[in-house]
This record gives structure tokens, sequence and C-alpha cells, in this order.
């Protein structure tokens, strides 16, 4: 599975810079409102230590990283949900999304103003907060107008109707459809609408260079404590300084994040705050042929895992030879792990663990 990532967020905010330093796709930026219409899409290779080592220690012909999928969609403004325009155009591309990124403005720059005429980090994410609200209202409206709009409301549709009733009822006191509470039964009534709102949300506030190594921007109190009652965590990039560092040349790159305080580039930061609010781990195959990690939810079982890679691995599943990554660190190469007892078979049951090396025996 790849993680799919919204980028969203008013104009001007940054949100093509930070999707250049994550994909590296080197799209234009603008200095002006453009009218942006269309969804850029990129892929985002997910930096992993452990895949550079067993890369080296297997010199596979082909290293393969996780990897993160994101859409940099049209900046939404205030009323983007209403109607038919360019907001539903951009809320409809981010439904199927995993999660969502928010890329909040704290960057101070006299010559790209303001949508709104200020800085007001907590304000812009507001706002962004009702028009996904707002179009999520929208949905359950007319689904609900279409199922009572029937002579008889059918049996198959009562409980959808009363679930969705409970969740525009949270929407009209703005309480998110990801924090109605709702059984897993009734979520899974839910899954084929992709309500937006139901989505993990991450803040990325987009700094400039002072206040990324002071930690300080107008309003940073206030959003810190509005994510902390709101159950969501905040990541500050400082977007425009971290994309031309990473055009640098590679023996440059340490100096530059050095000096700006960065021991870990923004995707690694993004990607490892994904992980962890998706609860997602990876685990490696590994070979001559290729050295490849792999993304699944946490407690997935080793025969659910094996399916990962292919179906046939998951229908002829036999049994999974396990060795923990940081064992064959440790011991140097995979004959020491074996002549250690640190080499395993596990049956189906097995749940696989964050940084499992793993080569599945299987029978079709």
């Amino acid at each position: 599975m790849s993680l799919n990532c919204g980028l969203v967020g008013l104009p001007m905010v940054g949100k093509t810079t930070i999707f250049n330093l994550l994909t590296g796709a080197g799209l234009e930026t603008s200095n002006f409102l453009t009218g942006k219409t269309e969804t850029n899409v990129g892929t985002a290779r997910v930096p992993d230590g452990r895949v550079d080592y067993l890369s080296n220690l297997y010199q596979p012909r082909k290293t393969t990283y996780a990897q993160i999928q994101f859409s940099d969609v049209p900046g939404l403004v205030r009323g983007s949900s209403q109607g038919q325009g360019v907001g539903n155009q951009f809320l409809n591309t981010i439904r199927n999304v995993d999660m969502l990124a928010h890329v909040v403005r704290a960057f101070v720059n006299p010559d790209l103003p303001h949508v709104d005429g200020d800085l007001d980090p907590l304000r812009d994410v507001e706002t962004i907060n009702m028009e996904l609200l707002f179009a999520d209202m929208d949905i359950i409206e007319k689904r609900i107008e279409r199922i009572k709009g029937g002579k008889k409301v059918k049996k198959e549709n009562a409980q959808e109707l009363e679930i969705l009733e409970k969740c525009l009822d949270g929407l009209e006191n703005e309480i998110p459809i990801g924090r109605v509470e709702l059984t897993d039964e009734e979520r899974l009534v839910l899954k084929n609408f992709s309500f937006l709102t139901e989505k993990p949300l991450l803040l990325v506030v987009n700094t400039d260079e002072q206040q990324f190594k002071t930690k300080s921007y107008p309003g940073r109190d206030d959003l810190e404590a509005y994510a902390a009652g709101h159950g969501l965590r905040v990541l500050e990039i400082c977007g425009r300084i971290e994309m031309e560092i990473s055009m640098l040349p590679d023996e440059d790159k340490e100096m530059f994040l050095t000096d700006l305080g960065i021991t870990e580039s923004g995707i690694d930061r993004l990607a490892r705050a994904a992980y962890d609010y998706l609860g997602l781990i990876s685990f490696f195959t590994v070979g001559d042929d290729e050295v490849k990690a792999w993304t699944i939810k946490k407690e997935t079982d080793a025969k659910r895992a094996a399916g990962k890679i292919h179906s046939d691995l998951e229908r002829g599943f036999i049994k999974a030879e396990v060795v923990k990554y940081r064992d064959l660190v440790d011991l140097g190469n995979m004959g020491r792990v074996k002549e250690k007892g640190l080499y395993r078979l596990e049956g189906k049951e097995y749940v696989v663990e964050d940084g499992d090396v793993i080569n599945f025996r299987f029978n079709v």
C-alpha cells in the first residue's frame, strides 16, 4: 500500500513549495493568485536508514523505499465548498486520500500578501475546517433527501439514515465526523462516502528561516492550544529554505541543514508523523534481486502481510521466516543470526512488527 496525502490550505501559503520539497517535482510557484484549478500529484520516497543498511548489505539490483503520494490541490477560500465552482472540484480530488495535511502560513513576506490581509494561523485553520465541514454537510443533506424522497424508507436504508442524521447533528455543532461517537459497524456504513472531516488531519506550519530557528511565529501559542484541544499534531517546516537546500549537492546539504537546526528533512518528519497518525509500520523483504520496504497497518498478521506482496502468497501461505532488523545489524549477516538462534519460523497468526525482515514460504 502507498500512503496518499492531500495538501490543503488557503492560497499563497506555500503549498506548492512544500509539495516540491516533498516530491522534488520542481513545479513553478507564484507570488500572485493564479486561479489554479488543477491538482498536482507526485510521489515522495520515504527516507529510511534501515533500507539503506539492508541495501548496502545485500547489494541488490533494485532498492525500493516506501512511498507517499501527495496531492497539491488549489487553494481554498471562504465559500469554496458552496456551489459547483473550483472549490468543489478541489474537494473532490482529495476525497480518496488517507489523510490531509493543512499547510498553514506563518512566514512573513511583504511581497506576498495574505489573502485575508494579516497573519493569523488559527483563523486560517478554522477557515479551512469550516469549508471541509460544509462540504461533508452538503453530501449528507443530499443523501438524506434522496433516502427520504422515496415513497417508503427501505429497511436497508434505515440504519444508514440514522447514522447520517447523527453525523449531520455533529457537523451542525462543528464536530468533525472523525470525532462523532460511532461504532466500528456504523463507520463501515460511512466508508464509501469518504468524508473529509473523518480523515486524520496534520497541521503543517510553513515558517520563514528566522521563525524556524527561534521556534516562534505570530499566533503560535493559540494554534498549539487549539491543536492540543482537538487532538491534532503540528509540524513546523521552513518550506522555501528546505526546498533550496534539497537542490544542493549532497556534500553541502548537511552543512546548511545543521545551520538551520534541522536534523531531519521535511519529508522525514512528515512521513514519520503520517505513519504514527495512521498506525502504519514497515517490514522488509531482502535478496540479490531487491531490497524493499512494505507498508502495513499495525497489528497485521503474517498471512495478511504476505498478501500485500501478492495475493498468491496469502492464499498459499505456509510460514514466515522472520528476523529482527536490530539482530541483523548487531550480528552483521543472516548466517550469524541463524547461528545465534534468532531466526524464527512463524505461523499465519504472527503479528508483524515494525522492522521485521521476512521471507514468506508459500505453495499454490
